[in-house]
């Protein structure tokens, strides 16, 4: 098992893409930390996690509140002792032009990816210091790398992310903390059941692959990255997105 005896956080991991790292980490070995806002999947995760045979618990945490996460990274390292990984996966996502978008829209999409990260971050980090090992890997999006219509503030957070992952990796790989980003392409989860079919037919029709990916193959990049075998990468951005980006 790859990451037998690690400890792990995953945040916004009640579904989707959240949930497919939390049980692929479970599978290779991992305790699991589940965060979410929704305590009914997040409930479930940890339950799937337990049946897996590893220890986990859930904490329904704000991300963009400081003071939630605080207490959040503190009391699972009261769970677990120690904290090996830590996934900011947390996000919102909407659909506004520009010049309709209000700042509180903006706001809420900014606190809870961008300033969701350094929370999360910034709360663990002496701990991963002291232990001299952490992995940090944070979950961007082709949208951050390209921008995309509608989706100023989205786009904007997720770009954020990048230059966040790379100037912390900077600071931190002396103390073998590595920071990674991944941003993927257009993924079947449960945020684009409201996207309308017609605008879903013309993603697949632009993506080389020809279809969308599945939150599990986003998670075995993620394994990757929490691994021993990527001790020498940090401050990288992976992007798996079928070709819609390249």
């Amino acid at each position: 098992m790859m990451l037998k005896g690690k400890k792990a956080i995953v945040t916004g991991a009640g579904r989707g893409i959240g949930e497919a790292i939390a049980i692929a980490f479970a599978k290779e070995g991992a305790d699991v930390g589940v965060n979410d806002i929704n305590s009914k999947d997040g409930e479930n995760v940890s339950n799937q996690i337990r049946n897996l045979g590893r220890k986990s618990t859930f904490i329904e945490a704000d991300v963009s509140n400081y003071n939630d996460v605080k207490n959040m990274i503190e009391n699972f390292l009261k769970y677990f002792n120690e904290i090996d990984i830590l996934v900011n996966n947390a996000g919102v996502a909407s659909q506004k032009i520009f010049i309709k978008m209000d700042k509180s829209e903006w706001d809420y999409c900014i606190n809870t990816i961008l300033d969701g990260a350094f929370n999360c971050s910034r709360c663990i980090i002496n701990h991963m210091i002291n232990k001299k090992y952490g992995r940090i890997i944070n979950i961007s999006s082709i949208f951050g790398l390209s921008g995309w219509p509608e989706m100023a503030h989205y786009s904007a957070a997720k770009s954020g992310l990048i230059a966040f992952t790379k100037t912390l990796a900077k600071e931190m790989g002396q103390y073998r903390i590595t920071v990674n980003t991944i941003a993927p392409g257009n993924i079947s989860t449960p945020m684009h059941k409201a996207v309308p079919q017609e605008v879903i037919d013309e993603i697949v029709r632009m993506t080389p692959m020809g279809r969308l990916g599945q939150p599990e193959e986003i998670a075995e990049v993620c394994l990757y990255l929490a691994t021993e075998n990527a001790n020498y990468m940090t401050g990288q951005v992976l992007s798996p997105n079928g070709g819609i980006l390249i």
